[in-house]
């Protein structure tokens, strides 16, 4: 799939799942419940045991031209790798690590690394990141975002953490091109209440387009 269509999926919705579980199954359900809700870009993390199957059986069961599955806390180039090769059309790391960034480049594939400081920021995207996460975003907060943007306005930023359906269009009005969001969307599934999921998911891309004006 052409990178910049799953960048489009990513951005134009401004929404990204964070999907962590204790199984490939319940994973899989979780990502179900999102996509019921509206959300284009899942990120199954590599804290989700069998990741690798649960993004290849995840990237079968949904067309890529309708929703991108990518691979959330690739720490290495060897992990990076193997993601790709199970089909995730995105790769999304903690901090940026260039053999990872230049593993991406080679299969064009995007490359989220997260940064927590304006140095951080300038060296994810000196090694090709297409997005930056913004990452712890409960302890930067996005007072970080909209100083960031000061020198670095081009920074395309997505915080991931402290993102919820009551902060979600401060983000964007800070200048996020998108919203990484985890336990504030997901936490109800840990109890079977995968119809929440997919209520917060609405909730969250509806503050979305608020945000945005649309």
């Amino acid at each position: 799939m052409v990178k910049l269509n799953v960048l489009q999926k990513i951005v134009d919705p401004g929404l990204v799942a964070v999907i962590r579980a204790s199984s490939a199954d319940l994973a899989a359900r979780v990502a179900h419940a999102c996509v019921e809700g509206g959300i284009r870009a899942l990120e199954v993390t590599f804290t989700v045991p069998n990741a690798a199957t649960a993004i290849a059986d995840l990237s079968a069961r949904y067309p890529a031209a309708e929703v991108v599955v990518g691979a959330g806390t690739v720490l290495d180039a060897e992990t990076a790798r193997i993601a790709i090769l199970a089909g995730a059309r995105f790769v999304v790391s903690p901090a940026s690590d260039a053999a990872t960034a230049r593993v991406c480049r080679r299969y064009q594939v995007p490359y989220l690394p997260g940064a927590a400081t304006p140095g951080e920021v300038v060296r994810a995207l000196e090694d090709g990141a297409d997005i930056v996460k913004v990452f712890p975003g409960e302890g930067l907060g996005p007072g970080f975002v909209r100083a960031v943007r000061g020198p670095l306005p081009h920074a395309p930023l997505m915080p991931t953490g402290g993102v919820s359906v009551e902060t979600a269009e401060d983000w964007i009005r800070a200048g996020c091109v998108a919203l990484g969001v985890g336990g504030a969307l997901t936490k109800a599934a840990e109890t079977g209440h995968f119809a929440d999921v997919t209520e917060k998911a609405g909730l969250l891309i509806a503050a979305i387009r608020r945000a945005r004006g649309a």
